[in-house]
């Protein structure tokens, strides 16, 4: 009899429906499911406490639903992803694992890990099978006439939609419940070694689990999805899906959005609710980078997408660092955002973009630095995405700001929190300031209550004309291809 087995090696994909890998292990025979935990590579890549917190959480949920299937889950330490061919051989060899199950993910060092694990398992008679999951397209199928990766996401938005048309992926199957194994699941540790446990009430702003992450989707596709277009921007309002933590993760797939963000638009894309369109537009914005990270490796190395931008004279500012860092910049809707970030794990998507336009132009510090403190806080992190944020905001990206374009933070908290309802739940010594002084107290000389609120680090005229000079003195200066930017 063949008592051969199937192994689903699961990373980012910490659901049970819809997942392309675990559902195609399952079809072909008895399936059983290990997860790695890999601390010092996730030292390397800086990712967060409250990441790595949030990722056991929903592990453990997983294996609770994994159990209901009879699958088991296994938890192994690669404490390196250079330790994982080894490891994971040996589990395969102590199983009599016939196929191991994976799906796709990007970036260099994901890429390397892979590509020497199925030569590891394929070299012993192992089968590698991996799939496409947590993007609706492959990299490498969307690309422009001359066959090169898209730079600008207008255009490439526009060849995914063309495909949506004519093919929209479709959901995958759950599992099936199997006959149970005489192998019994691993205990999911609730903490890592040198990754220390974020409080409750930020485990409590996160639940874990497929039926949170559903609830989440279901709620915003019936009751805010028409809003989005108009109440995005505004961070004081529940204008956005608070998804990106649990697609980060995997918790839900880009697939089951777009479903959900289709049937609440009558299965329309480029018309109908214009809060739906936009959200699917997003959803696409977070395709792009995951297939710039395949086409420019560069980035995935920490060098700028632009390379004549690397050039740049960045000014070493340890003291003004800090002071961003810490949210003591003097700028309300700046400090309001880094509190944001450090209390919750996450920050408004509008505010990512002025705070690293601060970081970048105003203080003219190395776009790097703020990519890193941000994977070191989001709970959320995820390399594509937040490499893509902070090279478009410095001018150093694919389909970028042009360097001229800065945001100036102040009419960015007038416009987005007029009321400055954001910055006083953030800055509570600012509440007693009315919705015009609460912007900038510094107009205020220390009055009124608020003498211990820093004064602003930077002026915001003489930096921005520093960052203008810094970027015209580059040898190749960068000109603004017009339209490219969203």
């Amino acid at each position: 009899m063949d008592t051969s087995m199937q192994l689903i090696w699961l990373r980012s994909d910490l659901r049970v429906h819809d997942n392309t890998a675990l559902s195609a292990a399952a079809a072909v025979g008895p399936c059983v499911a290990v997860y790695l935990l890999s601390p010092e590579q996730w030292l390397e890549h800086d990712d967060a406490p409250c990441k790595v917190d949030f990722w056991l959480r929903n592990l453990a949920e997983m294996s609770q639903a994994l159990g209901e299937l009879n699958i088991p889950l296994l938890i192994r330490t690669a404490p390196r992803w250079d330790d994982a061919p080894k490891v994971l051989l040996e589990l395969c060899q102590q199983l009599n694992i016939d196929a191991v199950h994976v799906n796709e993910e990007y970036g260099i060092h994901e890429s390397r890990r892979d590509a020497a694990v199925a030569q590891a398992l394929q070299a012993k008679g192992i089968q590698w099978r991996s799939y496409l999951d947590q993007l609706l397209f492959a990299p490498g199928t969307v690309l422009t006439k001359t066959g090169t990766y898209f730079q600008v996401f207008s255009q490439f938005r526009k060849v995914c939609y063309d495909r949506l048309h004519r093919s929209l992926p479709g959901l995958v199957s759950a599992p099936m419940v199997q006959s149970p194994l005489a192998l019994d699941s691993d205990a999911v540790p609730s903490t890592v070694e040198g990754f220390e446990t974020p409080g409750e009430s930020l485990r409590a702003l996160w639940p874990a689990g497929e039926a949170e992450a559903r609830r989440r989707l279901d709620t915003f596709a019936d009751a805010q999805i028409d809003y989005y277009k108009s109440e995005r921007d505004f961070p004081a309002k529940p204008g956005t899906s608070q998804l990106s933590t649990y697609l980060a993760a995997g918790v839900i797939s880009p697939r089951q959005c777009l479903h959900a963000a289709l049937q609440s638009n009558q299965g329309e894309f480029e018309s109908g609710k214009v809060g739906a369109v936009t959200w699917i537009n997003e959803l696409l914005w977070r395709e792009f980078y995951k297939h710039i990270l395949v086409g420019y490796p560069r980035v995935s190395r920490h060098r700028a997408f632009r390379p004549e931008t690397e050039a740049l004279a960045w000014r070493q500012a340890p003291d003004e660092l800090a002071a961003w860092q810490q949210a003591r910049t003097g700028l309300p809707i700046i400090d309001a955002a880094m509190r944001q970030l450090l209390e919750t794990g996450w920050m408004h998507n509008r505010l990512r973009m002025v705070v690293a336009m601060f970081l970048t132009k105003n203080l003219l510090i190395d776009w790097r630095e703020g990519e890193r403190f941000f994977m070191r806080h989001l709970i959320d992190g995820d390399l594509a995405a937040n490499n893509g944020g902070w090279q478009w905001s410095s001018s150093t990206g694919t389909d970028s700001a042009p360097y001229f374009r800065i945001f100036n933070p102040l009419s960015q908290s007038e416009k987005f929190d007029p009321e400055g309802i954001f910055i006083k739940h953030w800055l509570p010594e600012l509440a007693e300031l009315n919705k015009k002084d609460v912007h900038n107290p510094a107009n205020l000389g220390g009055l009124f209550g608020v003498a211990d609120y820093p004064s602003p680090i930077v002026n915001l005229s003489t930096s921005r004309t520093r960052a203008l000079a810094a970027f015209k003195n580059l040898p190749s200066r960068q000109q603004d291809a017009g339209g490219g930017y969203e």
